[in-house]
This record gives structure tokens, C-alpha cells and sequence, in this order.
């Protein structure tokens, strides 16, 4: 039995992060080496993130009948900005509360390249007009996630319509089909997962070490906090609503939970996190397929939480007071922000010199933020997978799509057809 647990997906993860993690220690500068083996996982997995999303969407929205379209996206928005909102409440209590960046004395330099990217940022105007593409296949080369979101809903909801008028479905068939193909085609590469985590954490250990966490301890610790805090609102809402036992879900999300912490990657997690919300949760495919799919980009509220906390991190390193005024405006790019941001570990520097540019805050605190953010993108993308895993539970339980007899392993689901799954 023990060795069966061993066996595990997230068990062998876990395991080859750790000794990532010590490689790395011991070897020093060497391990990054090994970085150019992590990239290629990552890539591996990147590469098939927009077709399955594109995928995804058009077939949950294109196969609704009536007003299902309607009523699963006003649910699932609904439960994604009203958590996005309570994090960035919760962010602005707990800085002002903690004062994470009081005192803090920072003596890095930031990198000219993160700066011209800040500076070059688009305007929050431009970052509304980008939600809407001119080239859709542009969109999908850069991997602009709201845009293809955008655009996969309209297609879509229009395929809807052509089927519905005219009885054919082989253009939905196909879709359906190729979501399936580019599933299975993750699930061969997440064999290789170990490694690629192996060779990440060792590269980052070896390059990083230990010491540059304890300059930032205040602003992890209050990012930490908040999400543990989220996390609890999450559960007891879920297992109020949705009437299950909250103490099954640890077990259930663990696999996710894993990847998610490793990676560093919400894109990269999504493939897992689609196949345990409906094999192990019981969601139905056709609320998971949607809603997983909008929360890839939307349902980010551990970046939300971050973001926010940098704004008055920033302020309180720089002894800038904002008014309630300029702390509403801030929640809001965070908000903005989140639903803007592609879901790959990068893209933080730009987004906290985009927030510090904005509101007129100092931007060389900004690179104790940089050399830590790696520790705070863990906490971010916990929050951010499991959180649309509990917001799929809460919209498919509003629609009785919540099977409560896979969630209590009465009965095993496979996220994919033609697939067989063991009973648990």
C-alpha cells in the first residue's frame, strides 16, 4: 500500500521537487544546467494550453441548449468577481493591518528590461481595448488569453445557433474530439512531469539558495495569510452550498495542488485541474469545460490578493499615503490585472512596475519583490487552481450537475471519453 501511494502522480512530484530543491543546494550555480530540461517541460505543456482552451470553450458553449449559456456564465462571473473582490478587500485589511512594507530597506537594482516594459505598458483604456482581438490568430501565437477567451465564447454561442438551426453537429463533434486528442496529449507529457520539476526547482535552489527569502518575510508572510484565510472563505462556502464534507477535500486536491505549487503556473495545472474537477469532484464535464476554462484567466484570486498587497507594499516602502480613492483604483488594476495577465510564471516584474508606474510609487522596491516572487507565485497559484475548482463546484451544484456519489468515490467518472477510470 505504501509503495502504491509512492506511485502516485503528485506523490512522485512532490518527492522530485524536494530533491530538486536539495540538487540545487548542493551544487550550486551548476544545477542551472539543468534549467534548459524544466524549460522544455514547460513548453511542452504550453504548447497545447490554447487549443485546448479554445477547444473547451466553443464545445461547452456551443453544445448549451435554450439559456444555458446565459445563466452558467452569469453564475460563474458572478462567483469569480465576487471572490476577486473579497481578495482585494482582504489584501487591503491585511497590509494595513501587517504593514508588510514598513521599514523595509531594499538595495537591489531593478532590471532595465522589466522598467521599458513597465514604461511601455498600455494604459487601462488599452488594456480593456485588448480584451478584443483584430487577429485572432495573432492572439493565439502570443498566447493572449482573454482575447481567445473572448472570441472562443462568441464562436461558440454562434456554432450554438448554427446547430440548433440547422440539426448538423460534425463541426461541434470535431471540436469535441480535438479537445479530447489535446487532453491526452497533456496527460502523456505530465509523464514526464517529475523531471521537468526536478530540473526547475534545482535550477532555481542553485541560482536563488534560501537567503534572499528572509528580506522579504513580512510581505510573504501577508500574502501567505491571506491566501490561508481565502482559502478557509472558499471551503466553508463550498461545503455550505454544495453539501459535501470538507474534510475529503484535501485528499481530492492534492494532485493539483502539487503541480500547481511546483510549476509555479496556473496554464500548466489546468489539464490536471480539469480532469480532477470532474473525475474526482464530480463536476459535470459541461460546467467544468466552461468554467475552468473562463477561470484560467478570471478566476486568478491569488494574484488578485498579490497584486494588491504589492500596491501597498510599494506605498509603505516608499512612505507614500494613498487615499481611499487611490486604494479603490488600486484593487481595481488588480482586478483588471488578473483578468489582462497571460497565466505563466514571468509575468510578475512587469505587472508590479505596471502598478507602481500607475500610481506614482517608488519602483526600486520593487526588486526585493522580483528576487522572492518566486515563493509568493506558489501561494498564487494554490489559491488560483483550487479556487476555480471550488467555483465550478458551486455553480454545478446550482444547476444539480454536482455529482455527490463520485464525490463521495461511490462511483468514478473519466474526464475523457473512452477512458476508464478505477474506482477510488
Amino acid at each position: 500500500m505504501q509503495l502504491a501511494h509512492l506511485k502516485h502522480p503528485a506523490a512522485l512530484i512532490g518527492i522530485a521537487a524536494v530533491a530538486g530543491v536539495a540538487f540545487g543546494l548542493i551544487v550550486g550555480d551548476w544545477a542551472a544546467n539543468l534549467k534548459v530540461v524544466g524549460d522544455v517541460f514547460i513548453r511542452l505543456i504550453q504548447m497545447a494550453i490554447v487549443p485546448l482552451v479554445m477547444a473547451s470553450v466553443i464545445a461547452a458553449t456551443g453544445s448549451m441548449g435554450g439559456q444555458g449559456t446565459g445563466r452558467l456564465a452569469g453564475r460563474t462571473f458572478s462567483w469569480m468577481i465576487g471572490f476577486s473582490v473579497l481578495s482585494a478587500a482582504l489584501a487591503v485589511g491585511l497590509s494595513m493591518l501587517l504593514q508588510p512594507g514598513a521599514g523595509v530597506s531594499f538595495d537591489g537594482a531593478v532590471d532595465p528590461a522589466f522598467e521599458e516594459s513597465a514604461a511601455s505598458a498600455a494604459s487601462w483604456q488599452d488594456t480593456v481595448l485588448g480584451f478584443f482581438s483584430t487577429n485572432i490568430v495573432g492572439s493565439m501565437s502570443t498566447g493572449a488569453m482573454v482575447p481567445i477567451i473572448v472570441f472562443s465564447l462568441l464562436f461558440g454561442i454562434a456554432l450554438n445557433q448554427y446547430v440548433s438551426k440547422s440539426g448538423s453537429r460534425l463541426l461541434l463533434d470535431g471540436i469535441e474530439q480535438v479537445q479530447q486528442v489535446v487532453l491526452l496529449l497533456i496527460r502523456l507529457v505530465m509523464k514526464v512531469a517529475p523531471i521537468g520539476v526536478f530540473a526547475l526547482l534545482a535550477a532555481l535552489a542553485g541560482d536563488v539558495g534560501f537567503d534572499v527569502v528572509t528580506s522579504g518575510l513580512a510581505y510573504l508572510g501577508t500574502t501567505l495569510l491571506g491566501v490561508v484565510i481565502l482559502t478557509l472563505v472558499f471551503v466553508a462556502v463550498v461545503a455550505i452550498r454544495c453539501r459535501i464534507n470538507p474534510l475529503r477535500l484535501p485528499r481530492k486536491l492534492a494532485e493539483q495542488t502539487v503541480v500547481a505549487i511546483t510549476t509555479t503556473s496556473s496554464a500548466v495545472t489546468f489539464p490536471t485541474v480539469l480532469k480532477n474537477t470532474v473525475e474526482r469532484i464530480g463536476v459535470s464535464r459541461r460546467v467544468a469545460d466552461f468554467t475552468l476554462s473562463i477561470g484560467l484567466t478570471m478566476g486568478s484570486y491569488g494574484a488578485v490578493l498579490n497584486y494588491t498587497i504589492v500596491v501597498l507594499f510599494l506605498a509603505q516602502s516608499g512612505g507614500v499615503e494613498l487615499d481611499p480613492l487611490q486604494i479603490v483604483f488600486g484593487m481595481g488594476l488588480a482586478v483588471l490585472l488578473n483578468m489582462g495577465t497571460i497565466t505563466v510564471p514571468g509575468g510578475f516584474p512587469v505587472v508590479a512596475l505596471f502598478l507602481a508606474g500607475t500610481l506614482g510609487l517608488p519602483v526600486e522596491a520593487v526588486g526585493l519583490l522580483i528576487a522572492v516572487d518566486w515563493f509568493t507565485g506558489i501561494f498564487r497559484t494554490f489559491l488560483n487552481v483550487n479556487g476555480d475548482t471550488f467555483v465550478a463546484m458551486l455553480v454545478a451544484s446550482a444547476d444539480d450537475e454536482l455529482d455527490h456519489d463520485v464525490f463521495d468515490e461511490v462511483e468514478a467518472v473519466a474526464a475523457a471519453e473512452g477512458e476508464t477510470v478505477a474506482q477510488r
